[in-house]
């Protein structure tokens, strides 16, 4: 699968997804500081699921109306150890592979999926 993974998405997550066979572009190496509409235009041009821990994606793509198409979801994990967080990361995203076309938000014990118009 292909993913954009925020600026905010943990270093041992997207190595960890790299090491399981996904192709992963990451926006803190690759376009530090960019906007948030930038890394939503970047995630539909690409191709990839864009994969963060903020909300403001929710208010971008939910009331804006800003094309997600490719789909995000949002990770609504408690705080823990970056190893920690990492596996949860990982374990959830590779659970599935329906995350296109979809606003998905994943926390602790549930995946809820909102069909995003195309």
């Amino acid at each position: 699968m292909r993913y954009l993974a925020n600026e905010n998405f943990p270093r041992a997550a997207v190595e960890a997804l790299r090491a399981a066979g996904h192709d992963v572009a990451w926006v803190r190496l690759d376009e530090p500081g960019a906007t948030d509409e930038r890394v939503l235009a970047r995630s539909r041009a690409e191709g990839r699921v864009l994969v963060t821990f903020d909300k403001d994606f929710g208010e971008l793509v939910l009331k804006r109306g800003l094309d997600a198409s490719q789909g995000v979801v949002l990770l609504r994990l408690p705080f823990r150890p970056p190893d920690e967080l990492a596996a949860r990361a990982v374990a959830a995203l590779t659970a599935r592979d329906d995350w296109a076309g979809h606003f998905s938000v994943v926390d602790e014990d549930r995946v809820r999926m909102r069909a995003l118009a195309r």
